[in-house]
């Protein structure tokens, strides 16, 4: 099958996983969007919202119709890295035996990863860049594709760990959850108090995502496309020569080269998925505020003066 004729089947594929989502999950179609392109883009992805917006439900849904194994890491201050990595026990033959923990999965939800120390958060990290665990020495390798999903609680900042930056920059996307709008919030309401209970099919299976994933990497971009995501990337760092005044005015710490791989990814598979060949400049802009949002570190004035990093990011387009 030629590449043009794979992104089409892509596109319809897309339309129809979209619409099977929807039988569960009412609304946040932004976000649905943004996971999507994560994992065709073969990136991982933060979920930030408020309890209760159902980040679990979407993720285990979208696990359902991608086809994927999913394992969902509740994470807590006593968890330990052999909790989610697996251990080591002596066998009846007394032999060493390894037992694999739930990081061995394809989609992983890591719930609540904030809650958990340094430790244990670092033990996840060597799994979503390597695809790789290593335990006691011995390596074990991931079943791809492999995706990681985290989720935070925005306002419950008591008995928490904060992702540091270099951990949070191993994020494709870091996507905020509103709260519903009023029509969707009643939607919600009559469809999960009532004894109906949609089921969703699996449309995809694991080779098939691996087989788009190479294909977005195949996707031609042009040269002023890369140009502008370079170049948009080296205006959020404050101390650059590129750096919009806004930046030195309210920005600590830029994105880095990793910002720009991403925008291209993200902006390769945005095209994709809406049809076009070879992504423009337009896609960038579409993926950018996700995928630059965690990336900035705002400054006392930013915050005192009230401005978000959204628009900071959109006056830089």
């Amino acid at each position: 099958m030629s590449d043009v004729a794979a992104i089409d089947k892509l596109v319809e594929k897309h339309k129809s996983l979209k619409a099977e989502i929807a039988k569960i999950i009412i609304g946040q179609d932004q976000v649905i969007n943004e996971i999507l392109i994560s994992v065709f883009s073969g990136g991982h992805a933060l979920l930030v919202g408020v309890p209760g917006l159902a980040k679990t439900l979407m993720v285990n849904t979208i696990a359902q119709t991608l086809g994927l194994d999913f394992k969902r890491i509740q994470f807590t201050p006593d968890l330990m890295p052999s909790d989610i990595l697996g251990s080591e026990i002596l066998d009846e033959n007394r032999k060493f035996k390894f037992i694999k923990g739930p990081v061995f999965g394809n989609i992983i939800l890591a719930d609540e990863i904030n809650r958990t120390p340094p430790k244990t958060q670092a033990a996840l990290l060597e799994a979503m860049q390597e695809r790789v665990v290593t335990v006691a020495g011995q390596r074990y390798p991931l079943s791809l594709p492999y995706f990681v999903l985290a989720t935070q609680n925005p306002i419950e900042q008591e008995g928490t760990y904060p992702l540091p930056e270099a951990q949070l920059d191993r994020f494709m996307f870091a996507i905020n959850l509103e709260y519903p709008t009023y029509q969707e919030e009643v939607s919600v309401v009559k469809a999960t108090t009532s004894n109906h209970n949609p089921s969703v099919s699996a449309l995809f299976n694991a080779q098939e995502i691996i087989d788009f994933q190479q294909l977005i990497r195949r996707i031609p971009v042009a040269d002023n496309v890369i140009e502008y995501a370079v170049t948009l990337v080296g205006k959020t760092r404050p101390k650059s020569s590129e750096a919009a005044q806004i930046v030195k005015d309210y920005i600590d710490w830029g994105a880095g080269p990793r910002a720009s791989q991403n925008l291209i990814l993200g902006a390769k598979t945005h095209a994709a998925v809406n049809g076009k060949y070879s992504p423009d400049i337009e896609d960038v802009q579409a993926v950018a505020i996700g995928i630059l949002r965690h990336r900035l570190i705002k400054n006392y004035k930013a915050e005192a003066e009230g401005l978000s990093i959204e628009e900071i990011i959109r006056s830089l387009f």
